[in-house]
């Protein structure tokens, strides 16, 4: 019998292998979750206090005092919808990013694939977001919003899933461009900063006058995501041009990463 050694596609998931190794997603996910809140005397409630604090200032200085539209949304309802979002987006990548470096140690003494470790990174973000989602509701039905069950089903799992597929393209690229380049643990919490500010997190892209501006802006992928999520119980028409943009670097940021990942991952336990 004959073997035939040779690596692996770059732009291939390996989803038979990490299958296989299923059990590690549980492992890595739940260790980080309890390393994350651990020694902490609220626990698991400060994935819910953290986004509630920065509505309640936003809702201050930006809803009342500047008088910031939100689409005919009560400016808390509007701003902690894209929190909840954006910090999936923000945690994923600052975990995501470090995680290889972070992992050294285990990197170099077993085989695994690699891909686990900066997916297990944004499970856990998404279980800060699973907690914060029942506030969300909570405010829904305080604030009296109109649902429609199947917008509310369809369109905010969309924003979901464009969150992950930005998080999780964005993030593997930052973990392997940061264990071969250590200066990225220093860019990646500047650029998280920077991009909150071009994310229609605080506003909405409709105060922009500047056409151009608005086509810039729709060239980060959380754009879309945030803006799809929106679409549940706002009745605004989607400017399909610029989500199509958004969703095009998504995609695009998905695959570079993966095709670097693939391409770097041999080196991790020599760089780390």
């Amino acid at each position: 019998m004959e073997y035939e050694i040779k690596p692996k596609e770059k732009l291939n998931l390996g989803i038979n292998e990490l299958w296989h190794y299923r059990e590690l997603f549980y492992f890595f996910t739940w260790r980080d979750i309890k390393v994350k809140y651990k020694q902490t005397f609220l626990g698991f409630a400060w994935a819910v206090l953290q986004p509630l604090f920065m509505m309640v200032i936003f809702s201050l200085f930006f809803g009342r005092a500047l008088k910031v539209p939100s689409d005919d949304l009560p400016y808390p309802i509007f701003v902690f919808s894209g929190l909840i979002l954006w910090n999936i987006f923000a945690t994923g990548i600052s975990a995501a990013g470090n995680s290889m470096v972070t992992n050294a140690n285990i990197i170099k003494k077993i085989y695994f694939p690699r891909l686990i470790i900066p997916i297990s990174s944004v499970l856990v973000s998404l279980f800060d977001f699973m907690m914060s989602v029942l506030i969300f509701i909570g405010m829904l039905i305080y604030y009296q919003i109109p649902i429609h069950i199947l917008n509310l089903l369809l369109f905010p799992l969309l924003g979901i899933i464009v969150t992950c597929i930005s998080t999780f393209g964005l993030g593997t690229l930052l973990a392997a461009l940061n264990i071969k380049y250590r200066d990225f643990r220093y860019v990646i919490p500047f650029m998280i900063q920077a991009l909150m500010f071009i994310t229609p997190v605080i506003y909405p892209v409709s105060i922009l006058t500047n056409e151009y501006l608005k086509y810039i802006f729709a060239l980060n992928p959380m754009y879309a995501a945030v803006v799809l999520f929106r679409s549940g119980f706002i009745n605004v028409p989607l400017q399909l041009n610029l989500l199509l943009i958004s969703l095009i670097s998504g995609i695009l940021f998905l695959f570079v990463g993966l095709f670097y990942f693939r391409k770097t991952e041999a080196y991790f336990a020599d760089l780390a």
